[in-house]
């Protein structure tokens, strides 16, 4: 999740590594999981209802009080809730098609050109051409990879860039994790109509998984992402999730299946370093200092 600018008085770099690291490992395991569900309900249900079921947790933990919320924080939630609508929908239509590091890696794109607008420094634009070689080698023509899954993994891209600006608006406000339940309502709302019709294929096997996945992939690493947020500062967040690709191609190899080439790895590392350094120099330089715990 991306953070707003906190400032403080004491460095405190460790907790906001561990929790980062909670979220990333619990987005990518939920990946693996919900991914043994799309032959039997397709990618779209799989999404939508892994975020119905975590709307539900996050109310009942949460309880946002709906009358309370201004205008402004309506119009930023729901934005952000279609945001992460699109975002996942594109992201388990990518991983169906391609290994799992490949797509997180194109998902990690989309902080990126948001840190990348924040760059004033020339150094920055050579790590740009850094990422942007990585891309070429992980999805050139002879990478063997699915054209498709690698258009579906760029489009939720898109929306990530989209996801972190609202994200950050969204945690600006006074309603904290309170309206991020809001906004995964929506985004369930937002697609359920396209599954609603076939809930009756969904058998107690699919339901255990598919709430593990909800747990696992959505409400701790939410938690975990905003807790870092607001104990830390953007900059320091928004590096630690090139941590993202590097999980995500380790488990996909480990519990997928996935065959990750020799330039598929080099790419994803140029990625997500490049990423690391782009994020790391965008941000103002009174950004360095995160809030004590």
């Amino acid at each position: 999740m991306p953070a707003s600018a906190q400032e403080g008085s004491a460095v405190s770099p460790l907790r906001p590594v561990i929790l980062i690291l909670i979220g990333s490992l619990g987005n990518q395991s939920s990946s693996v999981i919900s991914s043994t569900l799309f032959a039997q309900l397709g990618t779209v249900a799989v999404s939508t209802l892994r975020l119905a079921l975590s709307a539900a947790f996050l109310f009942v933990i949460f309880r946002p009080r709906l009358t309370k919320l201004s205008r402004e924080r309506w119009i930023n939630a729901v934005i952000y809730g279609a945001a992460m609508a699109a975002m996942n929908q594109f992201f388990f239509a990518a991983v169906a098609r391609i290994p799992l590091g490949v797509a997180v890696t194109l998902d990690f794109l989309g902080p990126c050109l948001v840190s990348f607008f924040g760059i004033k420094f020339w150094q920055g634009r050579v790590w740009a051409l850094v990422a942007f070689a990585g891309i070429v080698l992980i999805t050139g023509p002879s990478s063997g990879l699915d054209p498709l899954g690698i258009t579906f993994g760029l489009i939720g891209g898109g929306f990530f860039a989209a996801y972190t600006v609202f994200a950050e608006r969204v945690g600006k406000t006074e309603g904290g994790l309170g309206d991020l339940a809001i906004s995964v309502a929506v985004a369930a709302i937002l697609t359920f109509p396209l599954v609603a019709p076939s809930l009756g294929n969904v058998d107690k096997r699919a339901w255990l998984i598919l709430t593990i996945a909800a747990v696992v992939g959505v409400v701790i690493p939410y938690i975990a992402d905003t807790l870092a947020a607001k104990f830390s500062s953007a900059q320091v967040v928004g590096t630690l999730f090139a941590l993202d690709p590097v999980l995500g191609s380790l488990l996909g190899w480990l519990f997928a299946g996935d065959q990750l080439t020799a330039r598929m790895v080099i790419g994803i590392a140029m990625v997500t370093v490049a990423g690391a350094a782009i994020t790391w120099q965008s941000a103002p330089k009174n950004e360095t200092k995160p809030e004590p715990f």
